[in-house]
């Protein structure tokens, strides 16, 4: 499907907020966000080597400790992409 878009984007991109007509998209209201679901991409299995200090105190913070340094390591790349842009 390679379907081209209509919209004049740089037109859009000019405007003021203020001035673009949203009265046609509903509101989100809070029922909106309790049954709104985040998505991440997928996980894939990997062998790191880190050093077992580092890695003794993220263990020691209880479970949830790949999580944790998979997000440490997400910040960390949005910070260095939003530092290029």
């Amino acid at each position: 499907m390679n379907k081209s878009s209509k919209t004049d984007w740089k037109r859009l991109a000019e405007m003021d907020d203020k001035d673009i007509d949203t009265s046609d998209i509903a509101e989100l209201d809070e029922a909106f966000f309790q049954q709104a679901e985040i998505r991440m991409p997928p996980k894939q299995p990997v062998t790191l080597r880190l050093d077992a200090d580092v890695l003794a105190w993220f263990k020691s913070k209880g479970t949830g400790y790949q999580t944790r340094i998979n997000k440490l390591l997400r910040t960390y790349m949005e910070a260095q992409e939003h530092h290029r842009s």
